[in-house]
């Protein structure tokens, strides 16, 4: 282990950390034929090239699942700052390219007022773009966050790219309903909090859970705001079609070897240091706080 804390402090020349988890996804890496046909109708740039190198010889390529709300992008952004690869979220490629005057703009802005589901050409073109960005700019390795969501899409993936692992975060549903209700935005700063405090007993076989709410500061209390969508109802619908989703895709990757399956046990301070664990990246408080 005194050889990881070495190659932390080595990281300032580009993320020397993730040697750790490459050891670990050499024993999980499947060499994969690429199948063309999946390339053709994904992304645009050459497949050979986002498959190059086997697991050992670079930086990790992993998946985050889970339901809307269960952290996803917290534990995959903590962990891309751990091992210096890039954290991307197909939800903050919708979002940016909104903001901007790009192409699809406009396309996007009507797709969302009216309520309907990205196609999967726009976000193949949208995630093609942000690897090839991180490409041209020395970026290796990625976290993707929430992608795929359908079988079709992974199968598309798995023809330009060599997926490492796939970590799926779970949490009881009642949890995760009260924990969504209690989100809140400050329309200031734009930052994200959670009122809730759920502090559930265990019962019927499953497991106390505590999660502390993650208060605002003084300053942002007066403007917090609720997401008009986070009510039980949309919430509890919200996870039902993730559910039926989902299912497909898991089962995609169990087949393969390489679904991780998580149950968050609580809060950060108590899934974070079990996360680690499970990935071989415990006990290292260097790579601890590199990433709080």
């Amino acid at each position: 282990m005194a050889a990881v804390q070495r190659l932390l402090r080595a990281a300032a020349s580009g993320g020397a950390a993730t040697a750790v988890a490459r050891r670990r996804m050499a024993s999980l890496a499947q060499e994969q034929a690429p199948s063309a046909a999946a390339a053709q109708k994904g992304f645009p740039f050459a497949a050979e090239r986002m498959r190059g190198l086997p697991a050992a010889e670079r930086n990790v390529q992993w998946v985050f699942l889970g339901c809307p709300g269960v952290g996803k992008g917290t534990y995959a952004s903590r962990l891309s700052r751990l091992l210096g690869v890039p954290h991307i979220a197909t939800g903050d490629l919708v979002r940016d390219e909104l903001a901007s005057t790009g192409p699809l703009a406009a396309q996007l802005a009507e797709i969302v007022n009216q309520g309907k589901l990205v196609s999967d050409e726009i976000i193949f073109n949208l995630l093609s773009k942000r690897l090839k960005k991180g490409e041209d700019q020395g970026e290796s390795g990625f976290i993707l966050d929430g992608f795929p969501r359908t079988v079709k899409q992974a199968e598309i993936l798995d023809g330009v790219t060599d997926i490492d692992m796939v970590v799926n975060l779970k949490l009881r549903e009642d949890v995760l309903v009260e924990k969504c209700l209690g989100r809140r935005i400050c329309s200031q700063c734009g930052k994200n909090f959670n009122v809730a405090c759920i502090d559930v007993k265990g019962e019927n076989g499953l497991p106390a859970i505590y999660m502390a709410p993650l208060l605002p500061p003084n300053n942002c209390m007066s403007k917090m705001t609720t997401r008009a969508d986070d009510t039980e109802e949309v919430v509890r619908n919200r996870l039902r079609i993730y559910n039926d989703m989902s299912q497909p895709v898991e089962d995609f990757y169990r087949d393969q070897g390489k679904l991780l399956e998580f149950d968050l046990p609580g809060g950060i301070p108590e899934s974070w240091p079990k996360l680690l664990h499970v990935l071989n990246l415990e006990d290292q408080e260097e790579l601890k706080l590199a990433a709080a």
